[in-house]
């Protein structure tokens, strides 16, 4: 009904065009309520937010929301208080001050309405309320508070890339001892105070602009972000200027010199010249004019009609115009639009050629613009963007409301999903359950009922449920160990000796002897590992494992921390930590029964005598879901066949967790991951806008360029690897492998920890494919930087789960440091000018991708001997396990290196490995044990499950040297 009628009166409503110099089919855009205005578009232009008084119960401006395509309108603000200046950013965050957290609202409310219901009328004038503050209208509704600072708070307008917010306040007179006079002077006239702030999208990091007597405000970015615009009021408030400065306040230029109230300036899409507002032709006369951006030549007129004419702002698209005007029939204040001639405008001011609005692909490398994004993603409301957190939700909505201001296409529907995110299930964590019980009978005949998380505490990869009693031997530090000579068959050391441990609780130390030497600590830690020490016990037939401390190893926690170590695998044997004091309830003389294994020498295990151990275990695994960003530059109207990847994974360690390094006066604290890796997504970030920019421009791109924020990666890999899990289910396909008829990823290009510029940018992944040294070669000419390439391409970071999938990579890295992983990665140490070059470096790089013929080939490499994820194996088998495998019992493979032992043995990607030379294989560290006992050039049996059903085949491993 609204649309309809709305519709109608556009048609009858081109109101007084004829005398608009540059507009044409004027229409009026609101109608209802006592006065609209301020009209501001959203970045597609398909929306207009504005203020209005129009709701009867409340007398004040509200914030709303026109539907350009429909006519429907919304009221965004929460219908309280008073509102002013609403301005939209990307992805459709609404920006507007508001006083409807004071107390004393709804009395003010209802006084205005007593007033005007007395038939009693005020002269308009504003007020500014010491209450206002700001707030943004999220997309899903929520309100956030911006700023909660005394005094005026408000003229808000967000920055073209939706980082940063220019707004007016009067904040610094409510803080400084102001004199006689000026207390005086704020009391009658608060506005003479107001000056220009500058801030983070979120609120922090404010920072001061101007401090001239007189009243700064209305500020507006230039389409291209590199500078702003205002209006600088005369200390006597009688005249207004429009002024412009470069974007962190300084170079301020004035562009008019009317000695009129000249106000309300905005600047056209093409960044070319401004209209605004002035009287200069009369008191209660305000007309639109322009002004070139440069100051040059003579103001020009727009409007020539009675009344007022003023708070223009130009669409999007930089062919119509919008402004408050009272040329309507009852003379109140509403928004009209009309069609605009930017040619002939541009001939007015004596501007030369035509030109496009700007896309300035260069500026999204301005180190500055960089820093904005990392102080962004390492703010407080983040709090250190753990995947699946609030933190991480918070940020990941950022980078898709960036994505959608550059312009780039919602990614999710390359694997199934909807919009920008790409969403995934994961293992969060686990707890201690309600069904935790142990009992301990001694060989004093008691019978001790033990308390959990105080007495005992089972391990995360424990086996969980109901353990009858069952007798207890004692194993040492229950290490078996081999002697480095192959033919000593008595040498190395072995725990387990002459020991019968089958259905019995084994009782070992958690550690290493306390007193072999560093050679030798060296050789058995291998074998000391809590995993390990459960596999022996578990294939030697054994019931369960017990693990104390003992007072030798002076830790600070006797009980093994529950802590989720980022995989699902576990073990079909229930493993408990006891303290010490447990301990000695099985064996007394525990601190010197340790004493005398300290030295390294062998002693004989033992049965525990009349001591006996029940227990019932319940761990509880908590399930998150994360979500990955993934936006789209589309090369042309459609999908192209091959796809370019660039990444960088958003996600970090929230408060800490397994993986802090954090000192102990730091645990809790939040990590802020500057580095690792607000960095890597800044710059990714800054490709994207560029790139975008470019394509804008006129760069014709052969590939879609598909830009992805990756979260789980401190988790395993676990968004990167979801997400080529369901790209292939979509019929997407990978490198040079078959199946699937969707688009193919050619190349993957991601940056992880680049913020620490130092001698060289180390460009990893190299070895992948022979076309990235010439392609890294030309494009590194135009920017400099001193390179080291690495040929490998087993590293740990998103990119080499592409590469296990047959993808060519390149991943940068600035290096490691004394903050990775500790709450000491802030965004003051990083090198911006750095990361502004890495950025520009891979906006190049994937701009060869995109536009050349061929893409780059993949290269086939052995896994190193240096891999993070590899023990030192001799045996080799060309096995990819997939480390963010679910909760499989066995170990996963995403691929097999070709031409390797296992590829001629018949082993495929997918296939999930179960046994091997006999042992059995539950999860990735039985599989790492196992191969270390294989011998070269020994066949040995391996079953593997594909498909619901067991194969069994027989493999011949290789030597790695």
């Amino acid at each position: 009904m609204f649309r309809t009628a709305l519709l109608l009166t556009f048609a009858s409503a081109c109101l007084a065009a004829a005398d608009d110099r540059f507009t044409s089919n004027v229409r009026q855009l609101t109608f209802e309520g006592r006065r609209a205005g301020e009209g501001y578009f959203s970045t597609d232009g398909d929306r207009i937010v504005f203020q209005s008084e129009r709701d009867p119960a409340n007398p004040f401006y509200q914030i709303f929301r026109l539907d350009l395509t429909t006519g429907d309108t919304t009221r965004i603000s929460n219908g309280v208080g008073k509102t002013t200046c609403a301005w939209v950013g990307p992805g459709g965050r609404v920006l507007f001050a508001s006083t409807h957290h004071d107390p004393t609202s709804a009395e003010q409310q209802q006084a205005e309405l007593d007033f005007r219901a007395s038939g009693q009328t005020r002269r308009y004038s504003w007020d500014y309320d010491p209450q206002f503050e700001l707030y943004a209208a999220e997309p899903d509704g929520t309100l956030t508070r911006l700023t909660d600072a005394a005094g005026y708070d408000a003229e808000g307008s967000f920055s073209p890339d939706g980082r940063t917010i220019l707004f007016a306040s009067n904040r610094d007179a409510y803080v400084t001892e102001l004199t006689g006079e000026r207390k005086t002077l704020l009391e009658r006239d608060p506005s003479y105070f107001i000056d220009l702030y500058r801030m983070d999208a979120d609120g922090s990091n404010v920072e001061r602009l101007t401090d001239t007597p007189g009243y700064d405000g209305g500020p507006f970015f230039s389409p291209d972000g590199g500078r702003i615009c205002w209006r600088r009021f005369g200390e006597d408030g009688a005249t207004a200027e429009i002024m412009t400065a470069a974007a962190d306040g300084t170079d301020v230029r004035q562009l008019t010199k009317t000695g009129a109230m000249s106000w309300a300036p905005f600047y056209h899409p093409s960044g070319e010249y401004l209209v605004y507002t002035t009287n200069v032709h009369g008191f209660a006369n305000f007309e639109l004019y322009l002004v070139r951006a440069d100051g040059g030549g003579e103001p020009v007129r727009v409007t020539e009609t009675d009344g007022f004419d003023g708070l223009p702002v130009f669409h999007p698209d930089g062919d119509r115009l919008a402004w408050t005007s009272n040329r309507t029939a009852d003379k109140t204040s509403q928004i009209f639009i009309g069609d605009w001639d930017h040619a002939a405008a541009r001939t007015a001011l004596g501007l030369s050629e035509s030109k496009r609005p700007q896309h300035d692909s260069a500026a999204a490398y301005r180190p500055a613009s960089v820093e904005q994004t990392v102080r962004l993603l390492t703010s407080a409301e983040m709090n250190g963007r753990l995947t699946g957190t609030g933190g991480e939700r918070k940020a990941t909505a950022a980078v898709a409301d960036l994505f959608d201001s550059f312009g780039l296409e919602p990614g999710g529907p390359l694997v199934g999903a909807d919009g920008f995110f790409d969403p995934f299930e994961f293992t969060a964590g686990v707890s201690l359950g309600e069904g935790n019980a142990m009992t301990v009978a001694t060989a004093a005949g008691e019978t001790i009922e033990l308390t959990p998380d105080e007495d005992f505490r089972p391990l995360a990869f424990s086996a969980t449920g109901d353990f009858e009693p069952a007798d207890v031997v004692f194993a040492g530090y229950g290490i078996r160990a081999p002697s480095k000579d192959p033919d000593d068959l008595l040498g190395g050391y072995d725990s387990f000796v002459h020991l019968d441990v089958t259905d019995k609780w084994v009782l070992v130390f958690r550690f290493l002897p306390e007193d072999i030497s560093p050679e030798t600590r060296q050789e058995l830690s291998r074998y000391a590992s809590l995993r390990r020490k459960a596999m022996v016990v578990r294939d030697l037939g054994g019931k369960g494992l017990l693990v104390a401390s003992g007072p030798s190893s002076k830790v600070k926690q006797q009980l093994v921390p529950l802590r989720f170590d980022g995989s699902l695998a576990g073990t079909s044997i229930p493993v408990v930590s006891i303290t010490d004091e447990t301990a000695m309830l099985l064996v007394p003389d525990l601190a010197k029964t340790q004493g005398d294994l300290d030295g390294g020498e062998l002693a004989m295990g033992e049965l525990l005598e009349g001591v006996r151990v029940s227990a019932s275990l319940d761990i509880e695994q908590r399930q998150a879901s994360g979500r990955n960003v993934l936006g789209v530059l589309r090369a042309g109207e459609g999908p192209t066949d091959e796809l370019i990847v660039v990444g960088a994974h958003i996600d970090h360690l929230g408060t800490g967790g397994g993986n802090s390094l954090a000192k102990d006066e730091e645990r809790g604290d939040v990590h802020h991951g500057a580095d690792d890796n607000a960095s890597g997504v800044a710059a990714m970030l800054a490709v994207a806008e560029s790139l975008a920019a470019a394509k804008a421009d006129g760069l014709e791109l052969k590939r879609d360029v598909v830009f992805a924020a990756w979260s789980g990666e401190e988790l395993g890999l676990l968004g990167a690897s979801a997400f080529l899990e369901d790209f292939e289910a979509n019929g997407g396909r990978l490198g040079d492998s078959d199946g699937g008829d969707g688009p193919r990823v050619v190349a993957c290009l991601n940056m992880d920890m680049v913020g620490r510029l130092r001698e060289n940018l180390v460009l990893q992944g190299v070895g992948s494919s022979d076309a990235w040294r010439g392609i890294v070669e030309r494009r590194n000419v135009p920017v400099g930087l001193p390179l080291q390439l690495s040929e490998d391409s087993y590293i740990p970071t998103d990119a080499s789960a592409f590469y296990a999938r047959r993808v060519p990579i390149l991943s940068a890295f600035t290096g490691n440091h004394e903050d990775y992983h500790t709450p000491r990665d802030t965004a003051d140490k990083l090198n911006y000018e750095g990361i502004a070059k890495t950025a520009r470096l891979f906006g190049l790089i994937a701009r060869d991708l995109a536009t050349r013929g061929t893409p780059p080939a993949y290269v086939e490499q052995a896994k190193p001997e240096n891999s993070e994820r590899k023990a030192n194996l001799r045996a080799y088998l060309g096995t990819i396990p997939d480390y963010a495998q679910t909760d499989v019992k066995g170990v996963k493979l995403s691929g097999v290196s070709k031409g390797a032992p296992a590829a001629e043995a018949g082993v495929r990607g997918g296939d999930v490995i179960t046994s091997l030379a006999g042992k059995t294989i539950e999860n990735i560290y039985d599989y790492t044990f196992a191969i270390e006992a294989l011998k070269i050039g020994q066949a040995v049996p391996i079953t593997v499950e594909r498909g619901g059903r067991s194969v069994e085949l027989t493999v011949t491993p290789a030597s790695r040297d």
